[in-house]
């Protein structure tokens, strides 16, 4: 598989995480060993997209440096058993018969999308399209990206499509695939069978040519090409593995979770809140409740809710950052919110005006008084307004969750950036009224490592994974506070935000 040119050795013990969030990526390297489990951020840089003429694009080949960046830095250190590569769903490049790169990618938030979902739905119905794919309906779901590209010359020379993590695996090792967990959110996936679903192609006019093999979780994805590992002076031995590599999925994986009856919540840009499950829920009242079938480790199911996450809290702290305005760090605006009154003014996270980039203190503001609310003025009351309302999004599809799947849910696990958020999580429990216990903060980049630790045979089954990231990582403990005014004050606000059905 390509020549020696790299000089490092390859130590059976240190994996290297390739972890591209919508704001940033790093490659952080993972040790594991009996009882043993440490993470160090190798190197991290910024994903910042690009606004082109014809629409918002993610900057592919600065991503691509940055990986290859974060693998020198890798060499350096000793060197890496293997490599493993996981990014967000749903978004998608296209190449051409030479293997060329099409074009940059477009931005999930690229509003071109707009109205593509009825040109799918007159083809598959939304109640049938679910039924077989299982998919929460969100409008840049990876079939409506097809939709809105039909008849473009760049879909027309396309002969490969490949998601964002299989993107980057061709690039590192000249080979194509698609890894099941981040096929599993595109809307052309088979969720029961876990494959693609023919019939689904055929009648929406995609050509099955164009998507690529499927690989599991744990899979052999090849060898880095000769002139990465010149490059970055890795060896050219050294494996790229896949992982689970929807972010998402391998946050899962590093859930720190004891026994079955658990929910999760992988709080960052976004909040994913819901259950692991062993078959999907492709019921109506499924689909009436907005619930999607992912796909996870082990053939199981992450069966959640997309909230629109800390996405709200950023995009006011990047607006008054741009404005020159104090405080924007989160420990001050934090402090702020706590003081501030408690449920004065409540919003959808989800609603459509809060998905592009844009000046969100003022869209907050707007929905308030939209709903006959006081609009938050000061910062403090902005953030109060934001967690509170995530904290009610999270009770609302975590108790929907456990009806729909029968489950019974005895602890929330919230892992991921939103686990430094100390008011979030608090109000999460006395939302939920459940216990929460808090991170890892980098559960994604731990998913990732133990993927590829347990295919090179340094880790177990999923369980013990779990018990590895509970006993090394730290935790921290929220409990849900007793006191009835305060339970009931929540109750109050919870029937406040309850929403009508979104589906037809």
């Amino acid at each position: 598989m390509g020549s020696r040119t790299g000089s490092t050795t390859r130590p059976r013990d240190v994996f290297a995480a390739v972890d591209l969030g919508a704001t940033s990526g790093r490659v952080m390297l993972g040790r594991v060993g009996p009882g043993i489990l440490d993470l160090t951020e190798a190197h991290r840089f910024p994903n910042t997209p690009v606004r082109l003429p014809d629409g918002l694009r993610w900057d592919v080949l600065g991503l691509h440096r940055g990986v290859l960046e974060g693998l020198r830095a890798a060499a350096r250190g000793g060197g890496v058993a293997s490599v493993g590569v996981d990014t967000w769903g749903v978004d998608y490049a296209l190449l051409d018969a030479d293997g060329a790169l099409l074009g940059a990618p477009y931005h999930y938030r690229d509003p071109r999308t707009e109205g593509a979902a009825a040109a799918v739905w007159a083809r598959v119905g939304q109640a049938e399209l679910y039924r077989v794919t299982g998919l929460q309906h969100l409008p840049f779901n990876t079939v409506f990206q097809l939709a809105a590209a039909a008849g473009s010359a760049q879909l027309a020379a396309a002969r490969i499509l490949l998601l964002m993590p299989d993107l980057m695996v061709h690039w590192l090792t000249g080979t194509v695939g698609a890894e099941e967990t981040n096929a599993s959110t595109t809307g052309l996936f088979d969720a029961r069978a876990g494959t693609w679903s023919e019939e689904l192609l055929g009648r929406l006019g995609v050509d099955p040519g164009l998507l690529p093999p499927l690989r599991a979780p744990g899979d052999p994805a090849g060898e880095l090409l000769p002139h990465i590992a010149e490059f970055t002076g890795l060896d050219a031995r050294t494996r790229v593995t896949t992982v689970a590599s929807h972010d998402t999925a391998s946050a899962v994986v590093a859930v720190p979770a004891t026994g079955p009856d658990f929910a999760f919540l992988s709080c960052g840009t976004w909040s994913l809140a819901g259950l692991e499950l062993d078959a999907p829920v492709l019921t109506e009242q499924s689909r009436d409740a907005d619930f999607t079938n992912e796909r996870g480790v082990d053939g199981t199911i992450r069966f959640l809710r997309n909230i629109m996450g800390l996405w709200l809290l950023e995009e006011c702290r990047r607006t008054w950052e741009s404005r020159g305005q104090e405080p924007v760090g989160l420990p001050e605006l934090l402090a702020l919110a706590a003081r501030a009154e408690p449920f004065a003014a409540l919003v959808d996270p989800d609603a459509p005006e809060f998905l592009a980039p844009g000046d969100m203190p003022e869209r907050i503001r707007a929905s308030c008084r939209g709903s006959g609310q006081r609009a938050p003025e000061s910062p403090g009351a902005v953030v109060r307004c934001v967690l509170e309302s995530l904290a009610l999004a999270h009770r609302r599809a975590l108790r929907q969750a456990a009806e729909l799947a029968g489950r019974e849910i005895t602890r929330v696990h919230l892992v991921g950036g939103g686990a430094r958020n100390e008011l979030l999580c608090q109000w999460t429990a006395d939302a939920t009224g459940l216990p929460v216990v808090a991170g890892p903060v980098e559960a994604t980049a731990l998913g990732n490592v133990l993927v590829q630790a347990r295919a090179a045979g340094l880790a177990g089954d999923l369980p013990s994974m779990r018990r590895l990231v509970s006993a090394t990582q730290p935790l921290r403990h929220y409990e849900p506070r007793k006191d009835p005014a305060g339970r009931a004050a929540w109750d109050a606000a919870a029937a406040r935000t309850e929403p009508s059905p979104r589906n037809p």
